[in-house]
């Protein structure tokens, strides 16, 4: 999974000028309250009020690349805390999507810990891909973050009446290969939803979309659907992504997807290019397709569309 070809031009999407606009911008912040998230662009942030709080999300650090798509991921990834920091209301906690690191090894979880640290935020991780590359599948990853977690990292918490649950679907990947949950998380998830009231807001995150947005390149996970067969009864679901390196959504009933972008390189849209390899941009252009998420989960108000702010406007 970490072999890339970094020799794509900038192109611009044709098919779907929707997503093409997304990619305009990060830096999503998300405010809940009452189980319903409300997005804003990350300067228009207002203070959560009530029950209402507020919470980040990042994705796909690949701390550790270096080749022409971004050589200094480690770099941007600390413009993107960077802008975390000076928000004028501090968020509850922050999620990682994952691909924390490239290529698994400890200097990178290292450097990426040090960085990712320095927001002051409780800081909630599932791996990725990338996260898995040791010879033992999952050692590093699970050594720092697999406190408090269930088999291969996944677990639940809870924040303001709202139900978190971080899974994994990056285990036994092939490449190319969608995503798998397996039997034995999902059972797990069973177990872990069962005893709740079905208005519980319930917020889902892992790194590979739930929704299947390209089986070609991988970009879902076969059994998701066994997964959200279980949550079809609660009334707002949202489910947050990365791994696909760009933003996309989907509204099935309840249940609201949003993907993420990373904030070490873009990919292409998908059938845009022979692979989802990275994408080299020209580089003043770089930062305005990387970015981070925050979210506004608001009692009473319906869920918006997720909107994204640049790290840097071009």
């Amino acid at each position: 999974m970490s072999d890339y070809n970094d020799d794509h031009e900038f192109g611009v999407c044709r098919r779907h000028a929707l997503e093409c606009m997304l990619w305009a911008g990060t830096g999503v912040l998300w405010t809940v309250s009452g189980g319903i998230p409300r997005s804003s662009l990350i300067e228009s942030a207002q203070a959560a009020e009530g029950s209402s709080f507020t919470f980040l999300q990042i994705s796909d650090s690949h701390v550790g690349f270096d080749k022409a798509a971004n050589p200094n991921a480690l770099g941007t990834l600390q413009e993107a805390i960077a802008k975390i920091k000076a928000l004028p209301n501090k968020p509850a906690f922050m999620l990682h999507t994952g691909d924390i690191t490239h290529l698994s090894k400890p200097k990178e979880f290292d450097d990426a810990a040090q960085v990712i640290g320095s927001s002051g935020l409780e800081t909630h991780y599932v791996p990725g891909e990338h996260d898995n590359l040791d010879e033992v599948p999952l050692k590093s990853y699970l050594e720092r973050y697999g406190r408090n977690t269930k088999g291969t990292g996944w677990y639940s918490f809870n924040q303001n009446g709202v139900h978190f649950i971080g899974l994994n679907n990056v285990m036994n990947l092939e490449a190319g290969g969608m995503g798998k949950l397996g039997p034995e998380q999902l059972a797990w998830l069973a177990d872990d939803v069962k005893g709740l009231s079905a208005s519980t807001p319930i917020v889902v995150f892992a790194h590979i979309p739930l929704w299947t947005i390209s089986k070609e390149w991988g970009w879902g996970t076969e059994d998701s659907e066994k997964a959200l067969s279980m949550l079809k009864r609660f009334g707002s679901v949202t489910v947050l992504n990365g791994h696909i390196h760009q933003l996309m959504q989907k509204v099935e009933g309840s249940v609201n997807f949003h993907t993420a972008r990373s904030t070490a390189f873009p990919q292409p849209a998908p059938g845009s290019a022979p692979a989802p390899t990275p994408l080299v941009v020209p580089a003043e252009k770089l930062r305005s397709v990387l970015g981070i998420r925050t979210v506004v989960y608001t009692q009473g108000k319906e869920l918006l569309a997720v909107t994204d702010q640049p790290l840097a406007t071009v």
